[in-house]
């Protein structure tokens, strides 16, 4: 939990912390990197960690990741310019994607089935907590201290981890190849592949156009490094990314779900704190907490899921979640308009409460279907899902969002530039309209994300998870 504790509180600690970091070390036109680069290198190398983990080991992984984390941060906190801590960012995201992947999988090693939903939902409680405190502490960190004490504060809480891990953590002996095959073209294909075309994607239509030459050239290139990433995999004794993975229904169903998991949780996690704030009027205090709401209920319903999927098995008790989160979001355009902050409040507390009944029980579930030697990998590709889904969700809603926002107010708005104006003063009342056509087309997409992974896995999912031996 310490260590998932440093991959949590660093991605909501930061944020708050931009304008002291921006007018200490300037950059301001490249600091959106400080989060999407931490976040391709936490993505990039969930599939590289999770099979490591299972050829290795995962305790040497997890003393790697908290290791390589705590190195970023003490780097961060020394930079002397914005390009330098962006690539100290990416230096912590390396060590992230070991931590969030590693433990995950480590939940299911230690604990039998029936206790998983415990461990797991505590898990989540780690992340419910850095969302609600994360904020607050790189506020007041930033206001009374320095912005350089957010990534300090890392170094006490990472070194607590890595000395219980070094010093509790013993996995049972298993028999192991004494000089493992490791994938490692596959691991430098696949490092290359997914940098590019993520980068691709989280650039295109922000630092430059879709259809312009630095574009076509990023999405030429990683689909070029697609095909060689499948060459190399198919003839690598062990790959990186082993094709069971897609060919098992379970797997591939769940993948496809949770990826469409992480391109919807996008609608609330990025617009609605702005429809809170334009819309509702709310402070930006207030717009937060409406937003932190649903990190109260969800791990609160991922720990009561198992008393579900006992009854109706891991698919069902998945569908019966994502049907609820489809009706959630389709009903949030219904609000009423301008409407009272309960409204969309209620909304994030069901919908917190949904998603727990939802991915829990698909994680626990694709652990259930393998064996140690394949839990590594099959927990990585699941989150490695959700991380892209997200990826792509934040690029084609924020699409949709300036599409709504240019055709109601003129083609020189979009929500960033709204975004940064809202502390000016008084929104007008065609901006307020706009954000708010704007958001429900969001939360629309969002729905249908939900709708198509009930029907993927009312398909492709069978009803009953196989379950392997430990």
């Amino acid at each position: 939990m310490l260590a998932m504790a440093l991959a949590a509180l660093d991605s909501t600690v930061v944020s708050t912390a931009v304008p002291q970091i921006v007018g200490d070390l300037g950059g301001f036109s490249v600091f959106s990197w400080l989060f999407s680069g931490y976040l391709l290198a936490v993505t990039v190398t969930l599939p590289v960690y999770g099979k490591l983990s299972d050829t290795v080991g995962r305790k040497p992984v997890l003393v790697t990741g908290a290791a390589l984390f705590l190195i970023g941060s003490l780097l961060c906190a020394t930079a002397w310019n914005m390009t330098a801590l962006i690539v100290f960012r990416i230096v912590q995201g390396l060590g992230g994607g070991a931590l969030q992947g590693t433990v995950q999988t480590l939940a299911a090693d230690l604990y039998p089935l029936e206790e998983r939903p415990k461990i797991q939902a505590r898990l989540s409680t780690v992340w419910a907590v850095s969302a609600i405190a994360g904020p607050a502490l790189g506020g007041l960190l930033a206001a009374y201290a320095d912005w350089r004490w957010i990534f300090l504060i890392n170094v006490p809480v990472g070194a607590a981890a890595l000395w219980l891990i070094v010093r509790h953590l013993h996995e049972p002996y298993r028999a192991r190849v004494a000089r493992p095959r490791i994938d490692w073209a596959g691991a430098l294909a696949v490092f290359a592949c997914a940098g590019t075309l993520l980068t691709a994607v989280v650039q295109g239509g922000v630092a430059w156009p879709w259809l312009s030459a630095p574009s076509l050239a990023l999405f030429g290139t990683g689909l070029a490094l697609l095909v060689l990433t499948v060459a190399v995999e198919r003839r690598a004794a062990e790959p990186i990314v082993p094709g069971w993975v897609w060919r098992r229904r379970t797997i591939a169903a769940v993948n496809l779900a949770l990826g469409a998991l992480g391109l919807l949780m996008v609608a609330p996690s990025v617009f609605l704190p702005t429809y809170a704030q334009a819309v509702l009027g709310l402070a930006p205090v207030a717009a937060g907490f409406v937003l932190s709401v649903w990190t109260l209920t969800w791990p609160l319903s991922a720990a009561l899921s198992q008393h579900v999927y006992r009854r109706i098995g891991f698919r069902d008790t998945a569908v019966l979640g994502i049907g609820a989160a489809a009706v959630l979001l389709l009903a949030f355009p219904f609000l009423p308009y301008p409407g009272a902050a309960w409204q969309p409040t209620v909304l994030m507390l069901a919908l917190g409460a949904a998603l727990g009944l939802f991915q829990l029980p698909l994680i626990v579930g694709v652990q259930s279907t393998v064996g140690w030697a394949q839990r590594g990998t099959a927990t990585a590709s699941v989150l490695f899902c959700r991380q892209i889904g997200q990826t792509l969700g934040a690029s084609l809603f924020g699409a949709v969002a300036n599409g709504v926002l240019a055709r109601r107010l003129g083609g020189t708005h979009d929500l960033d530039s709204l975004t940064r104006s809202l502390g000016t003063g008084t929104v007008p009342e065609s901006t307020r309209h706009a954000v708010a056509d704007a958001v429900h087309a969001v939360y629309t997409g969002a729905g249908c994300a939900a709708a198509a992974a009930c029907a993927v896995l009312l398909v492709l999912a069978p009803r009953h998870f196989p379950v392997a031996e430990r």
